[in-house]
């Protein structure tokens, strides 16, 4: 995991935000066993407690859960990961059409930018 921060928002925040990513784009598998606490705190050079906060927040947010002496694992609800990776490809789709705006684009335009990028007519 090669993760980037950066001083505009909390870390663990962002931290919740990467491994969500790692999740729904099947880096981390469905029901697969995640690093302890103090690995992932390493591997992201983190605070293990920055860590541990992250992981509470993305256990309230229902995509990994504790199995008590076994550690933590990613959610085997693969309708719940579809609807955060929709949400996430929402986001970056209105993110791209208002940044296509600001430069002038329409929403058709930049749909036709996006076909012509693909090599798509």
């Amino acid at each position: 995991m090669n993760f980037k921060f950066d001083n505009n928002t909390p870390i663990y925040i962002q931290l919740v935000e990467q491994i969500k990513i790692h999740i729904i784009s099947g880096h981390f598998g469905v029901g697969e066993r995640l690093p302890s606490v103090r690995e992932l705190a390493m591997e992201t050079k983190v605070n293990p407690n920055t860590m541990q906060k992250a992981l509470l927040e993305l256990e309230d947010l229902k995509l990994i859960y504790t199995e008590r002496t076994n550690g933590k694992f990613v959610t085997t609800d693969t309708d719940l990961i579809l609807r955060y990776k929709k949400q996430y490809a929402d986001e970056l789709s209105k993110n791209f059409l208002l940044s296509m705006k600001s430069i002038g684009y329409d929403e058709k335009q930049a749909l036709e930018y996006l076909k012509e990028l693909k090599g798509d007519k």
